[in-house]
């Protein structure tokens, strides 16, 4: 029976070694690491990110990003505060983190020694019809006024947080990418005194979910935006096209009817001259 327990019990250490072996080889096989890939974009306003999972991309942004943040400064007779504004970019060098899912995903951007994050998360759900759609469903942003190229005497200085509530934005059919060269703009609250943090996206195309090749985004979804702008660019030149065929078709019909009328015999106005006929 002592060898029996004995086996037993190296049976069952055995097997929670190996059950663990499996995990850890697993969080080790879905290692994901940020890729910055912004050296690709001829805009110099443009940045290029990427998460991969496995040695794929799982997640890809490409956009230009524009941040208004206000902030408070002390007055100059040193008892009033005033409000001033931040106005930076989101710079091309900065530091990519990221966690892809099946249906959550997001990405962490982080620049000067961590003085500034931006947090995008996505989600995927179903709509109306059983049509599957992905969308950022959360922005937060994490800024610190002590930071001096950008916050000049700055007011009790420190880290503040701003987020948005409720969010669905960018909303784009499953397996496709959202393309938009068009601002979109999303205000967000920040703990400093509940101020608006204006966070402004433009030449956008992002991508958090079902990407098919490597670096490479799935068919583009257009934001109503820029459909909006094509069409206002396109219809001057269909109806330039239309007015232009009916020119033709009206001509062409007078000509015809010019050829008609000049091959029929003249009769003589004259009734006398029947007489002669």
């Amino acid at each position: 029976m002592g060898r029996l327990s004995f086996s037993t019990t190296e049976s069952v250490r055995l097997l929670l070694l190996a059950v663990f072996g499996v995990l850890a080889l697993s969080v080790v096989l879905a290692e994901q690491e940020g890729e910055n890939l912004s050296g690709l974009s001829n805009n110099p306003d443009k940045a290029i990110f990427a998460v991969r999972e496995n040695g794929t991309t799982c997640l890809m942004v490409e956009f230009a990003v524009r941040f208004l943040v206000p902030y408070d400064v002390l007055a100059l007779n040193g008892i009033d505060l005033i409000t001033e504004q931040a106005v930076f970019t989101l710079p091309r060098g900065a530091e990519i983190e990221g966690k892809c899912g099946s249906t959550e995903s997001e990405i962490h951007i982080t620049w000067n020694n961590n003085a500034y994050t931006l947090r995008i998360y996505f989600s995927k759900e179903l709509r109306d019809k059983d049509i599957e759609v992905w969308k950022i469903s959360k922005v937060q942003f994490v800024y610190d006024t002590s930071e001096t190229s950008h916050f000049i005497n700055a007011y009790n200085p420190g880290k503040h947080t701003a987020n948005t509530h409720r969010l669905s934005a960018l909303v784009t059919p499953a397996g496709q990418s959202y393309v938009c060269a068009a601002q979109q703009t999303l205000t967000l609250i920040s703990s400093d005194h509940q101020k608006g943090v204006t966070v402004t996206m433009y030449d956008v195309q992002i991508q958090p979910f079902d990407i098919a090749s490597d670096f490479m985004f799935s068919e583009p979804y257009k934001c109503i935006t820029d459909q909006r702008e094509r069409l206002e660019e396109t219809l001057p030149i269909i109806l330039g096209f239309i007015l232009a065929l009916i020119i033709i078709i009206t001509v062409t019909v007078y000509h015809f009817h010019l050829k008609l009328t000049a091959t029929q015999p003249q009769l003589p106005r004259d009734r006398s001259m029947y007489k002669n006929m």
